[in-house]
């Protein structure tokens, strides 16, 4: 079912994100991961986005900052973490994606963004191109049913979640989607966001601990 839900971003591509990059879609544990991170969209620097790349399409491939994030939450581990921080992005190869998002299914951790549309750089969206994906993003989260859902900032929880959202207001909070999902606004935590990093890892690691 997700194979289908593919096809539909690809399509999104051509209409949304830069016709010479290949849309980004998700990666990890598939099947009622514990945590599903939810971010903006993907930008070129991702390097599966280029056509010649035939292997996972998953975000932050080719990428540093956000594996600091998640080796903090102990979604990876020190020597993989080691391997990326020390590696080129232009270096990573199909195989070690496949390395790194098996590290991160056998964690029952899930990554996406709720637009695909990748973009040759990291210029804002507009709410109206973030809503065209929201159906299938949520198609996407009943096909992997995940335990909670961690939105990353204030415009990706304001789109989702339907309501306005402050992320300094509602830290720790919990939200229910479609009466069904746990979901947590969270500061996003790279590019102009990384100064916040520390927050959401403060707040992640309170919502593991403490939310069921």
């Amino acid at each position: 079912m997700l194979d289908e839900l593919i096809k539909e971003y690809n399509k999104l591509q051509l209409k949304y994100g830069d016709i010479n990059l290949d849309s980004i879609n998700f990666g990890g544990c598939k099947t009622n991961p514990d945590i599903c991170y939810v971010f903006m969209n993907p930008t070129g620097r991702n390097i599966a986005a280029n056509k010649e790349w035939k292997g996972l399409k998953a975000p932050w491939i080719g990428t540093k900052n956000v594996w600091d994030l998640f080796y903090k939450l102990n979604v990876i581990d020190e020597e993989l973490f080691l391997k990326i921080k020390s590696k080129p992005g232009k270096a990573w190869t199909e195989e070690f994606a496949n390395e790194v998002y098996k590290k991160v299914a056998s964690n029952k951790i899930y990554i996406t963004n709720l637009a695909k549309c990748t973009q040759k750089d990291a210029r804002p969206l507009p709410d109206e191109i973030y809503e065209k994906y929201l159906e299938l993003f949520l198609r996407e989260i009943d096909i992997i049913n995940p335990k909670k859902i961690i939105l990353f900032g204030n415009q990706i929880s304001t789109v989702v979640l339907k309501e306005k959202i402050s992320i300094s207001k509602v830290r720790k909070q919990q939200f229910l989607l479609n009466n069904k999902y746990k979901c947590y606004c969270v500061y996003y935590p790279v590019g102009n966001g990384r100064f916040n990093m520390d927050k959401s890892i403060e707040d992640i690691t309170y919502i593991k601990e403490n939310y069921l």
